[in-house]
């Protein structure tokens, strides 16, 4: 699966700063210094699941939805979920979900973080 499209998609969120955590084989993209997605490699070193935030109530939903979507992989499971890359999991749906993953997590910062970040 090509998956450019979710680095540039996550990448040009406003504020957002990716690195990439060696010792977990994990790139992280953050606001605020808070994490808001994680794009984790397999152990052939291939990008293999994609972490996100939810509100608890519609992750359990999307879980139960599509069995590409599994609690957060070394994550709060209430929280946290990760979509297995090259599942089932509709693009469009994917777009959604890295979108309110990232408005819950600039949401969590304090109101004057949040204007600084979106520049206003």
């Amino acid at each position: 699966m090509d998956i450019l499209w979710i680095y540039e998609e996550l990448e040009k969120k406003p504020g957002a700063v990716k690195d990439f955590k060696e010792e977990w084989q994990w790139t992280r993209f953050q606001v605020g210094g808070k994490l808001f997605a994680a794009i984790c490699k397999g152990e052939d070193g291939e990008d293999s699941l994609l972490t996100l935030k939810l509100e608890p109530a519609e992750g359990r939903f999307l879980r139960e939805q599509y069995e590409d979507i599994i609690p957060g992989y070394y994550m709060n499971k209430e929280h946290w979920n990760s979509v297995k890359l090259g599942g089932a999991v509709p693009e469009g749906l994917l777009r959604e979900m890295m979108e309110k993953s990232y408005r819950l997590v600039l949401g969590g910062l304090s109101k004057k973080k949040q204007k600084e970040i979106l520049g206003e």
